[in-house]
């Protein structure tokens, strides 16, 4: 349950970045950030494997470039479901989901190193 509130701060810290980032990323208000990132999170755990077994043919043949498509429409989908939050442009798009990306790679690997201490200072 934790790591699930962490995952979801985590998208919402992303979502924040990404809209202080780009001047065409547009989210106004906490219960916004929230909703996105929630949105997010379920997408990319449900959505976005079931898209990528569905398109498995075309992610080989564009050698993984596919999976920025894929990406996007998970972006986009939070954006349709959370209020006042708007992206303009494509390149935006490709913006918004390399900083979610980054956001999100760099925090769960430092959970995963905190969460990693913590297990060697009990068994130690």
């Amino acid at each position: 349950m934790i790591r699930l509130l962490v995952a979801l701060g985590i998208n919402a810290l992303a979502l924040w970045i990404a809209d202080v980032v780009f001047g065409s990323v547009h989210i106004d208000g906490f219960w916004s950030y929230l909703l996105g990132a929630a949105v997010l999170g379920v997408a990319n755990g449900v959505l976005k494997p079931l898209l990528t077994m569905l398109t498995l043919p075309l992610v080989i043949l564009t050698l993984g470039l596919f999976l920025l498509v894929i990406n996007i429409a998970m972006v986009a989908l939070a954006e349709w479901v959370a209020p006042h939050f708007s992206i303009d442009g494509f390149w935006t798009y490709v913006g918004t989901v390399v900083i979610i990306w980054l956001v999100n790679w760099v925090a769960h690997s430092a959970v995963d190193e905190l969460e990693g201490d913590r297990r060697g200072a009990r068994f130690a």
